[in-house]
């Protein structure tokens, strides 16, 4: 089972990106997914959640700006970033809570990070 994250990359000052995660493998539900990130020498800090039945939350920094969605067919999570600053390069890591079998849950699932720049 694993995350499977894409879309980073440099990009200038007002512009947008969107960045995909897939979960592959043996998952019989996926619960909550979620986009953080981690800036160098900062914490890891999420930036937005999408529930299975498509409540979101943001990070204040990012509303307005930032929109997540997911697909649950593909068992993908989306966060599409517009207006991007420089404040917003990090490494961003999706992450996927869920369950293994109808019995079994607390899958806590991490993406292998994809690095987002920000820069003129």
């Amino acid at each position: 089972v694993q995350l499977q994250a894409s879309g980073g990359g440099l990009v200038q000052p007002g512009g947008s990106l969107r960045l995909s995660c897939r979960a592959s493998g043996s998952i019989f539900s996926i619960k909550a997914m979620g986009w953080y990130r981690q800036a160098p020498g900062k914490q890891r800090e999420l930036v937005a959640d999408i529930t299975s039945d498509g409540s979101t939350n943001y990070e204040t920094s990012v509303k307005g700006r930032f929109t997540i969605s997911r697909d649950n067919a593909k068992r993908t999570v989306y966060l599409q970033m517009k207006s991007l600053k420089p404040e917003d390069t990090a490494a961003y890591y999706c992450n996927a809570e869920g369950c293994s079998d109808p019995w079994t849950c607390g899958l806590d699932l991490w993406g292998q990070g994809t690095q987002v720049t920000v820069s003129s």
